[in-house]
């Protein structure tokens, strides 16, 4: 075992680098902790270079997600499915089976669930019994603060409410009642290019029962290996990838450096350094 090897990771599983496409009308936005949001360009266009980069998977979050502007996600998500041949998650606005059973239907083949979640538990049950777990990926956006017990609360309205829950305690519940998959967003660290935040990732991971995504904070390529040391089972960033700082294949070599197994473009073959 060298520096990054941790129990989560010796199955052998690859670790997925995954691009998030933050989504407001019809266009990529980034900023800082989800405000002063700035254009990325075409979510399809960045999609499908991804894509030919060896992403692993690729996320939609729709940012600003209101019934007005949902028939736009729908377009985009069809556009980018006919383009675009690895899997597909989408996330913002999703509240009932209707619309998971319409976003599948458009070309997803996961959907993310946060405040909808939050507001009726209930809804990952009825998910997770209709699709099965593995279409349910359940957003966290997590911040830290001392309203709760564990010293993380979960938000909503893209981190600017908090909702009162104590993060870890959330993070077991949706386990329980069939999340696929854990997303968890640091919300602290969301666009400041400092790194992920390794206690929270460590926290989620010793409690959680499904793979855990670490999102927010990626600021170098260095900044991954430690989010999969600390239990990730796949990193996710979005600027970074975005704006050219570092591509999909840098961070999959620097993972293949730091001894984890991960997918190549091309083959499909993995490298374990």
């Amino acid at each position: 075992m060298n520096e990054f090897d941790t129990p989560q990771q010796s199955g052998g599983l690859a670790i997925r680098v995954i691009p998030c496409l933050d989504v407001a009308d019809g266009r990529v936005v980034k900023g800082v902790n989800f405000l002063d949001l700035r254009d990325a360009g075409d979510p399809v266009e960045l999609a499908a270079r991804y894509a030919a980069e060896g992403a692993d998977e690729i996320t939609f979050l729709d940012v600003t997600a209101t019934t007005d502007n949902r028939a736009t996600t729908y377009d985009l998500v069809t556009r980018t499915a006919e383009q675009v041949f690895v899997p597909l998650t989408v996330g913002g606005g999703v509240r009932s089976v209707e619309d998971v059973t319409r976003l599948l239907g458009a070309g997803a083949d996961k959907v993310g669930v946060n405040s909808a979640a939050i507001a009726r538990p209930e809804l990952i049950d009825e998910i997770a019994a209709k699709f099965g777990s593995q279409v349910l990926v359940l957003s966290l956006d997590i911040k830290r603060s001392n309203s709760t017990p564990s010293g993380f609360v979960v938000t909503t309205h893209g981190g600017r409410k908090e909702s009162g829950l104590d993060a870890l305690e959330w993070a077991r519940e949706v386990c329980d009642r069939g999340a696929g998959e854990l997303l968890v967003n640091s919300m602290d660290a969301d666009g400041t290019k400092a790194g992920f935040d390794l206690e929270l990732t460590r926290l989620v991971r010793e409690l959680a029962t499904v793979p855990v995504i670490a999102s927010g904070g990626a600021g170098a390529v260095d900044h991954f290996a430690p989010a999969v040391a600390a239990g990730a089972d796949a990193v996710l960033a979005a600027s970074v990838f975005h704006y050219g700082e570092m591509t999909v294949g840098e961070v999959k070599r620097s993972l293949a450096d730091a001894g984890f197994t991960v997918r190549l473009p091309g083959n499909g073959a993995a490298a374990n350094a």
